[in-house]
């Protein structure tokens, strides 16, 4: 059996996200950075918002969180650890950030809503804070949602037919309070890192 890969391999990451990558550079390089940790990518054309459903039923859009910072990151219930380490830091994250979590929501959009139900999704994502929301969508609005963000996904099949595994792009977006687009965060950067950067955010930067 292979084994769950909850990350993309180099070569169809290569192959799939070449215009985000370009795009992450010249964030990177981008004069006048107030000094984030992560990839600042304020400017980029994709990541411009999503229309998909919260684990109570409630329709979201970006434009809902306006006035907060945004984590917006991709994965599966499923995932054996990309996902749950993701969730686990920025659980971290909230807690460091005392009474300012408050002004912060973090977004776990599921890859798969084949097995990520909403009654599923509502005992999951919460488990890592209270304030976190679940999204999901049909097949057709998971792929729309992933394609603007440019987050790759493949299905991996497994031994039956309901032990498939994903694989996907690890990295989450955060948007500034005025609800644009600002930084790409890379998998494995810790806690730290983003505690640094949102707080940034959160003072205007």
């Amino acid at each position: 059996m292979r084994a769950a890969l909850s990350f993309v391999p180099r070569r169809r990451l290569l192959a799939g996200l070449v215009g985000s990558v370009a795009v992450l550079a010249l964030g990177a390089c981008r004069q006048g950075s107030p000094g984030f940790v992560n990839t600042d990518v304020t400017g980029a054309e994709f990541g411009r918002g999503f229309d998909l459903t919260d684990h109570h039923g409630q329709p979201r859009t970006l434009a809902d969180f306006r006035g907060k910072a945004v984590i917006v990151f991709f994965g599966f219930t499923q995932c054996p650890d990309v996902c749950p380490t993701t969730l686990s830091e920025m659980a971290q994250a909230m807690v460091a950030l005392g009474a300012r979590a408050d002004q912060v929501q973090v977004l776990f959009i599921t890859l798969d809503p084949e097995r990520d139900t909403r009654e599923l999704l509502a005992q999951y994502v919460p488990a890592f804070d209270k304030r976190f929301l679940g999204l999901f969508g049909d097949a057709q609005a998971t792929t729309r949602v992933a394609r603007e963000f440019k987050v790759f996904f493949q299905k991996v099949p497994g031994s039956t037919p309901g032990s498939y595994t994903l694989d996907h792009t690890a990295g989450s977006y955060v948007f500034d309070p005025k609800g644009r687009l600002r930084l790409f965060v890379k998998h494995g950067q810790g806690p730290a890192a983003l505690v640094g950067d949102l707080g940034r955010l959160l003072d205007g930067a």
